[in-house]
């Protein structure tokens, strides 16, 4: 596979600082990392995007995300491998990446389930990181910017 252009982030490199800012912020809500690595890898895995799976799986292994429960994330719903909290994460994942494949997006179901993990700084933590993964998707999608391709 061959990326249309350059990754757009090497266009224009002025948008990487806030991108990385935001991240940044993401992470300090309180919110495990391993659940913060899922949430990416799942929404990515939903958007198809190869170039954010692959970097998802390797950054979560260089974390010391295990290889059961990362071939696992795809199937969560069947997979013993996950928390109650991590449940409700990538359910929350999954319902905000999806948002025009149900009339109610995000249902107070997936919502009161998440909140009951979750604190408000934890949820906006999540909710951030689920965002910016699906911004990063939307890019590489669009540009088709290949797995394991560097920045």
């Amino acid at each position: 596979m061959e990326a249309r252009m350059k990754n757009p982030a090497k266009v224009l490199p002025d948008a990487v600082p806030p991108v990385l800012a935001l991240l940044k912020v993401a992470r300090e809500g309180g919110v495990p990392e391993a659940t913060l690595e899922l949430v990416h890898l799942r929404a990515s895995q939903i958007n198809g995007c190869g170039y954010c799976v692959d970097s998802g799986v390797r950054g979560a292994k260089k974390n010391g995300e295990t290889d059961e429960r990362l071939h696992a994330v795809a199937a969560w719903r069947e997979a013993p491998y996950f928390t109650e909290a991590e449940r409700a994460a990538l359910a929350l994942s999954e319902a905000a990446t999806r948002l025009s494949d149900r009339p109610d997006p995000v249902p107070d179901e997936i919502w009161n389930e998440a909140a009951a993990h979750f604190d408000e700084k934890q949820l906006a933590s999540l909710l951030l990181m689920i965002g910016a993964t699906n911004l990063f998707n939307r890019l590489n999608v669009a540009t088709k910017q290949p797995a394991g391709a560097g920045w």
